[in-house]
Formats: structure tokens, C-alpha cells, sequence
């Protein structure tokens, strides 16, 4: 890994400076003498990334004065390159960066350049914490079972990320079982503030995950890019922005006492929604901060990309030390955080004279208790409200379900009749709620009063607890708390994502059966991030975001189906009804828990080996070599084939002419949508894929465990069981029709090979934001490889917009007012786009004629920077990157 440019601070503004802390002397590009008060805290990060990496090509004196200029309307229309302090990826994204790395070193040869110079130029770790799926539930060894079953699928993918971590400097991974990514994140790898090679400077964090947000909680600036763009940082080259936007957000009051860190989360997002905040910066700001914990703030920075918003940021202040102190940090990183956002005007002060692009006010005090669901995290609804929100949510989603006519279940050989709404699954799950003690302690404490009560969790319900850390499990044990959560069914499952990205197993087999062969429409309860549809089970059609101690009490009720205030859960012992209010803890009661029971020495062991792994990652067979040794039998780890035939000089784009619609799509398509994370079932493309080279139907796995093989990866793409392609009405999931034979109804994979031979290009169409969700590098690669060429839009989701451009496939956004329909387009028509080839880099938001069928419009070409525009000039960022790096220096000889 290459050492800190010694350009640094020496571009022409002239502002290196000394920063004493301790007896410990850093230099820093200083703020001191430029008028910051008046810009937003992230900005000011932002400006501190251009002073310190101008260098008069890619990071120029325009770009500073432009940001010194923000808020202006013109600011707004200019783009800026940040260099990025770390690169943060987990194993699912991490793997097919890394196959793409390793087959750059292949490819970079064939065009003169050196293995050796594709290697990390920026700290980057990885922690695998995506892989690991619930499979078995319920037991005392259920997390010990769950881990063992995660190497046997995926030791093959291990292996090769220990290859590079061993041939890749600069390159950390954590291995399984550790805990999820944010959440060490936050209790461990992030610095706030690097210090490397005597420099001190803001750490800017880029993650191949959305969720990268959650440490804004804690002070750092980052957020999510997608895995292709990873790879780009990584290599060294800047990420290419619009100047952006802040909604400041001023907090006042104070929660109340049953209202949790989730109810304020999923208001926000409701809220963040509504006033509109893609592609945007969120900053909170005002006296309401302080009364915020690091937890809660940490709560609310991880949902950014469920608003919509490029990150949401909380300045540093002392709760920021105490957090940074509590957590085991090294004292002088500590007084290093301090000292530096003091002295650079980045420590947060209420009554702070800072402008932003648009304002919102949050009482905190008006926040009641919440979930959101059925289908989207920002379809917030009060508690009070779920009974009737549910039934009206049944008679959309199946229209003609009877909510009084039960399916008989026989579970345990006792008869059980489920009704619709019945709950299938409740699972404490995500970093966005298990890095918060006080809502996972609120969670325990209610399974103990339960438990105490004579009360237990439905029969049909599977119930898991996979939460992000082991400092978790060790404060509920320590406060006696966990042999309740055994009671109800809660016991450990394994430190992972898992419910919350769709690795939540199969349900209880007899209720599998009831869904599958009698229609009964059952519900997920889960204290996650994301409820799209398909995502957490495919079986489960209503899923819903709730708090731990919520996902407790409908494991209890068994049923969405439930008025909290009039009907009761249950009865106890002697007969009396018990009620949710009856089981609440008080938020004393919380808090004396969590300060009795939880301390830094946790934290500090927790880690202490972080990067060690048990006795299964060391006792991993690893390759070695400076290029990996590629197993073409492998189904978990193929070569990468974007570098085939690639010549040294790009092509030119060219105009598209004749190209069908290969899907047609609504509003609010998520990259869940278009590349599935979930189970892979054996009756599908990729399934059936699988079988054919003897993977047997136990072993195949999620798709996100198979992302470094492109050909299980083309086969899911667009095979979510919930899409809706309107080329085949009335039918869900990856088919579509095939226009080579007839306009016949096939699978989207089958379709896109006829177009492939047939040599015609294929286009999406879609609605308004499209990509929502994950920063998922295949909802681009998937359709690139399949021949997608253009993505036909009326707005795009930031992340996934990024992605398409990295993969060479070009985002056209209709004109305001337009649409497919209101255009009378079907998919049915052939495409012709004119005015690719003419494009110009130093032109914002240039428009292309296409053509369909006779009808003629226009639409707005969304690459927004010159860089972007090399992106795809090169056809991708990849290609792109790899060019550079082949004339940086020359090759081995």
C-alpha cells in the first residue's frame, strides 16, 4: 500500500499546519482562515479531502472554490473528486471485488502493464458476515451448528479471500462469526480520524454496503458505493460527485419513556421520504443531539438508505468521546478526535450558525410507537394502528383471503389452526438495532416477563437472535437475561446479517407446506433494515420493521392480526390476561441494566483478536501465489469475464439501433428486485444450473454467497419471485417474453441468450426509483452480462445509477412529466438511441432521441460528472481502472 502522497497540503491554498496533541505532533490541512461557519459539519469534511489532495488534475483549485461556495446555485452543478481514507467491504460484495481484482492481475499482463501494481493504495477490511443463514433455530447449539454449516457451503470462498488477504497488502479480513460489519465498524475499526505517516485527517469511509451510514453516528463521513466502485477507490482513484445538497435536520425534545431508538428510526425515514432526500446529505444538528445517545444516533445513520439520502451525519461531540472511550480505543486516538475537530471547526455546537439547502424540525417528544410494513421500510404506521393497516394490507396483497378462515396445522402432533397474518418468523436481527443496548436490553426484559408470566412463543413462529456483536450476548448474559430469551426461542443463531438480508433458512416444514400448497399468507417480524418484497423469505408475503422487544411480542401474539391496546397476549398461570403493556419495561429499569451490566472490557476482548478467526478460518488450506490459480469446476469462484478481449485503447460509444425491451418494470424497483440475495431455489434457472454440475439441492446456497460466479449471478439476475414485469401481466417472477420466437413467455435468462445470438441489444424500462435499496455491484453486473445496454428510467436510486455506469450500461431519465405510459410505450417496440456517440464530458444532463416504433422523445443522459463520463466511455469503470493502472508504470520484466 502505497505511503500518504507528499503533495499533501501543498496544493495552492497553502494549508498544511502542525497539530500538537500530547507530545504527539500531526500535520493537518487546516480549515483555519477560511469561512466555514456558515457551511454544514459534513461539508466542511468534504472541503478538509480537496485542500489536502489538490493537486491540479483530478482534485483542482475550482473544486475547492466551488465547495467554498456552497449553498449557490451554481455550486450544485459542479463536480468534485474525494479521496476516500478507508474502503470497507463485507464477504458477499468483497468476494466479487476481489474476483474482479484477481482477474485484473490476469488481464493487466495482456495489455503491458504489472500484476503487482493491482493492489489496495488505501487501508481496506472486509468482514464476513453476510454468509451465515439460520438453518437451525431454537437449540442451545444452534449458533455452533449454523457456523459449521456456513464453512462446508462456503470454505471455497474463504479460502480465496484468505488468498488475498495473504497476497494483497493493505488488505484485513474478518473472519466468521466475528460479528456484522457496521457494528464493528462502529465498536472497533472506525477511526474518526486516521493518523498515517504523520497526517491527521478525517476518516472518510467507503463501503460496498448501503448500511456503511451507521458510523455517521459516531462523527465519520461515509457512506455506501457499489462493489465496482470499491474496486476504483481501492486502486487508488477518487470517487467523482456532484457537489450535494444538505437537509439539515434540528432536533428538539426529548423521546419518551416507551418509545424506542427503532420508533424514532422508522418516523425519520417516513419523514425523510415524504420531503424527498435522494442523492443528498442528511445532518442533524441543535440541542436535541445531546439527548441522543451514540447507540440511537448510530440507529439512525444506518437507515439512511432507507430515506433515501447519501449519508446521514451526527457531528462529533462528547458523546462521541465517551463512546470512543467506552468502547476501548486507544487513548491517544481519543485526544487525537477531540484536539482535531476542535481545532478544524468540526465539533458540533447547538447553537451552530450553519446553513443548509433545506431545513426540517424534529420534535423528539412527538414520536410514538411504531413498525413499518408491509412491503417498505418508509410505510411507517403506529402501533395503535397495526390490526387495521394489516387487514387492509391482506385485502391488497391477496385479494379474496379470508382472515377468518384458518389452516389447519399439526405441529408436535398438536392441531393448530393459523390464520392468515399468522407470524412464521421473528428474528432480532441487524446491526441497525442489536448495536443498541438499551432496545436489545428492553428486548430481554420483556422475554423475562413473558417467561415469568407463563407465557411462551407460538409453536408456528421460528424465532432467531443473530445479533451484531459478541459484546451483545455477553451484557445480556451477564445481566442473567438470556436464559429467557432461550425460553421464548430466542436462543443465539450466529453473529451475522442473516433474517435481515433473506438468510432467514426455511420456515418450520409444516408451515412451509401450509403456504405452499394451501395459500396461507403469512407474516415476518424482524428488528432489520429492509422489508422488500421476496427479500427475507420467499415463502413470507408480509414483512415487517419493528423493534426488538416488538419482535418479542408478536413471537408471543403469533399473529399480526392483534390490537396491542384492547386484546391481550395471553393468560398467565392463574388465568388472569396479560398485555403487552403489562410486559414493558420501564426505561429505569432499562438503564439500570445496561449500566450495570455493560462495560468497556467487553469491547476491548471482544476484539482483542479480531482479525484471527477461530480454529476453522486458521485451519483453512490457502492458496499463494501473486495470481490466483482459477478451478474452472468451481460453482462458488469463476474468473471474471469483463476483461475479455480487451484492447488497450476503448472503443467509441456507439448509438443503439433496434434494441428490445428485455423487462418492464414499476416504481420503486429495489436492487433486491433485480438481483435476489436470498435462497436460490432449486426449480429456478440458477438451481437448476447448479444441479446439473452436482450441487445437491441442501448445498445450493444463497445468491449472495455465489456473487464471484457470474454464471449463477446471470441466471438470478432479474429472478426475484416478487418481480412484476408488465411484458407478462399477471405473472410474478424472472420470466418475460422472447421477441426471436414469436413473443413466446420465457425466463428473463433463456430470453436474454435468444437476443444475444440474435445480436440485438436489450434495454430495461422502469419507473421512479429505481435501484432503491442495497448498493449491490450485480443489479448492474447482472444485466450488463445479459446485454442490457441502456436503463430507460424516470428517476434512479443514487448507489445503483453509479453501478450501471461502472458496468458501461448508460441511465436515461425521462423529461419531467414523461413515463413510459403516459408515452404510450409497452416494451413491446423496438429502440433506437441517438446521441451516445456524440456525447460530450463537459456537458451536464445532455438528452438522446430514441425512437420507439415511431414514436420519438427525448430523455436526460444522467452522467453527471467528466468522470463519470470516462467511465463509460471506457465501457466501465473496471476497464477504465485498469488502463490507468497499465500505463502507471511498466511492466515486470
Amino acid at each position: 500500500m502505497s505511503e500518504p502522497s507528499t503533495r499533501w497540503g501543498r496544493g495552492s491554498f497553502d494549508v498544511a499546519r502542525e497539530l500538537r496533541v500530547g507530545d504527539v505532533s500531526y500535520r493537518i490541512a487546516s480549515l483555519d482562515g477560511f469561512d466555514v461557519e456558515h457551511l454544514p459539519y459534513s461539508i466542511r469534511i468534504v472541503l478538509e479531502n480537496l485542500l489536502r489532495n489538490e493537486d491540479g488534475h483530478r482534485v483542482t483549485r475550482e473544486q475547492v472554490e466551488a465547495l467554498l461556495g456552497w449553498g449557490s446555485d451554481t455550486s450544485f452543478q459542479s463536480a468534485i473528486d474525494v479521496s476516500p481514507a478507508r474502503a470497507f467491504l463485507h464477504d458477499t460484495n468483497g468476494v466479487p471485488v476481489l474476483v474482479d481484482l484477481a482477474s485484473m492481475r490476469d488481464a493487466i499482463g495482456s495489455i503491458g502493464g504489472d500484476p503487482a501494481s493491482v493492489n489496495p493504495r488505501v487501508p481496506s477490511e472486509l468482514v464476513i458476515d453476510h454468509s451465515v443463514i439460520a438453518d437451525v433455530f431454537g437449540t442451545e447449539d444452534a449458533a455452533e451448528r449454523n457456523v459449521d454449516i456456513e464453512y462446508e457451503r462456503n470454505a471455497e470462498r474463504y479460502r480465496f479471500l484468505r488468498w488475498g488477504q495473504q497476497a494483497m497488502d493493505g488488505f484485513e479480513v474478518v473472519p466468521p462469526g466475528t460479528g456484522i460489519m457496521h457494528q464493528v465498524n462502529l465498536e472497533h475499526l472506525a477511526r474518526v480520524v486516521m493518523a498515517d505517516g504523520g497526517w491527521a485527517y478525517p476518516d472518510i469511509c467507503f463501503g460496498t454496503d448501503s448500511h456503511t451510514t451507521m458510523v455517521n453516528g459516531l462523527g465519520v463521513l461515509g457512506w455506501g458505493i457499489g462493489g465496482i466502485e470499491a474496486e476504483a477507490v481501492m486502486l487508488g482513484e477518487t470517487l467523482s460527485m456532484l457537489v450535494p445538497r444538505v437537509v439539515g435536520v434540528r432536533l428538539t425534545g426529548e423521546l419518551q419513556d416507551a418509545v424506542t431508538a427503532t420508533d424514532l428510526v422508522l418516523t425519520i425515514t417516513e419523514l425523510m421520504r415524504r420531503h424527498g432526500v435522494v442523492g443528498k446529505f442528511v445532518e442533524f444538528h441543535g440541542e436535541g443531539v445531546g439527548a441522543i445517545g451514540l447507540a440511537d444516533r448510530a440507529t439512525i445513520a444506518n437507515m439512511a438508505p432507507e430515506f433515501g439520502a447519501t449519508c446521514a451525519y451526527f457531528p462529533i461531540d462528547d458523546e462521541t468521546i465517551r463512546y470512543l472511550r467506552f468502547t476501548g480505543r486507544d487513548p491517544q486516538r481519543v485526544a487525537l478526535v477531540e484536539a482535531y475537530a476542535k481545532a478544524q471547526g468540526l465539533w458540533h455546537r447547538p447553537e451552530s450558525i450553519a446553513r443548509y439547502s433545506e431545513s426540517i424540525e424534529l420534535d423528539l417528544g412527538s414520536i410514538r410507537p411504531s413498525l413499518a410494513g408491509p412491503r417498505r421500510p418508509q410505510d411507517r404506521l403506529a402501533l395503535a394502528e397495526a390490526k387495521p393497516q394489516f387487514r387492509r394490507a391482506l385485502a391488497d396483497l391477496m385479494p379474496g383471503a379470508d382472515i377468518d378462515a384458518p389452516v389447519r396445522v399439526t405441529l408436535d402432533g398438536d392441531a393448530h389452526d393459523m390464520h392468515p397474518g399468522a407470524v412464521a418468523i421473528a428474528a432480532i436481527t441487524s446491526c441497525t438495532n442489536t448495536s443498541n443496548p438499551r432496545v436489545m436490553v428492553a428486548s430481554a426484559l420483556l422475554a423475562r416477563n413473558a417467561v415469568e408470566r407463563g407465557l411462551s412463543s407460538k409453536p408456528w413462529v421460528k424465532t432467531t437472535l443473530s445479533p451484531g456483536s459478541r459484546v451483545v450476548t455477553d451484557y445480556i448474559s451477564r445481566a442473567g437475561l438470556m436464559p429467557y430469551f432461550d425460553k421464548l426461542g430466542f436462543t443465539l443463531a450466529g453473529y451475522g446479517c442473516m433474517t435481515c438480508i433473506g438468510a432467514s433458512g426455511p420456515l418450520i416444514p409444516e408451515v412451509q407446506d401450509a403456504v405452499r400448497e394451501q395459500g396461507l399468507g403469512v407474516a415476518a417480524v424482524l428488528s432489520g433494515n429492509r422489508n422488500f418484497d421476496g427479500r427475507i423469505n420467499p415463502d413470507v408475503r408480509f414483512n415487517y420493521l419493528a423493534s426488538p422487544p416488538l419482535v418479542v411480542a408478536y413471537a408471543l401474539a403469533g399473529t399480526m392480526d392483534v390490537d396491542w391496546d384492547a386484546e391481550a397476549i395471553g393468560r398467565d398461570r392463574d388465568g388472569n390476561l396479560v398485555f403487552l403493556r403489562d410486559l414493558w419495561p420501564s426505561g429505569a429499569e432499562i438503564d439500570a441494566v445496561v449500566s450495570q451490566n455493560l462495560s468497556a472490557d467487553m469491547f476491548s476482548e471482544a476484539y482483542a483478536h479480531v482479525f484471527e478467526g477461530d480454529h476453522r478460518w486458521r485451519g483453512l488450506a490457502t492458496p499463494d501465489g501473486e495470481t490466483f490459480d482459477w478451478d474452472e469446476d468451481s460453482v462458488y469462484i469463476r474468473h471474471a469475464p469483463y476483461f475479455d478481449g480487451m484492447s488497450r485503447d476503448p472503443k467509441p460509444a456507439a448509438d443503439l439501433e433496434g434494441a428490445r425491451a428485455l423487462v418492464v418494470l414499476g416504481d420503486s424497483v429495489t436492487t433486491d428486485h433485480i438481483s435476489p440475495a436470498g435462497a436460490i431455489p432449486a426449480a429456478s434457472v440458477a438451481g437448476r444450473y447448479l444441479a446439473e454440475r452436482g450441487v445437491e439441492r441442501f448445498q445450493l446456497n444463497t445468491y449472495a454467497s455465489r456473487r464471484g460466479n457470474h454464471e449463477v449471478m446471470m441466471r438470478g439476475c432479474f429472478a426475484n419471485v416478487r418481480l412484476r414485469n408488465r411484458l407478462v401481466e399477471g405473472t410474478e417472477g424472472g420470466y418475460t417474453r422472447d421477441f426471436t420466437n414469436g413473443g413466446a413467455v420465457t425466463t428473463i435468462f433463456d430470453a436474454a441468450m435468444a437476443y444475444r445470438s440474435a445480436g440485438t441489444p436489450l434495454v430495461v424500462l422502469g419507473g421512479k426509483e429505481y435501484g432503491t435499496g442495497s448498493s449491490r455491484d450485480w443489479a448492474a453486473k447482472g444485466p450488463s452480462l445479459l446485454g442490457v445496454k441502456a436503463v430507460l428510467a424516470e428517476s434512479f436510486e443514487r448507489i445503483h445509477r453509479s453501478n450501471l455506469i461502472g458496468m458501461g450500461v448508460l441511465p436515461l431519465e425521462f423529461l419531467p412529466g414523461d413515463s413510459a405510459a403516459s408515452l404510450g410505450i409497452t416494451g413491446t417496440e423496438h429502440f433506437d438511441i441517438r446521441g451516445i456517440s456524440t456525447l460530450d464530458e463537459n456537458k451536464r444532463r445532455e438528452r438522446v432521441r430514441v425512437s420507439a416504433d415511431g414514436r420519438e422523445f427525448e430523455m436526460i443522459v444522467r452522467l453527471d460528472t467528466p468522470r463519470e463520463h470516462q467511465y463509460f466511455s471506457h465501457g466501465g469503470i473496471m476497464r477504465f481502472v485498469l488502463r490507468h493502472l497499465a500505463t502507471e508504470r511498466p511492466a515486470a520484466v
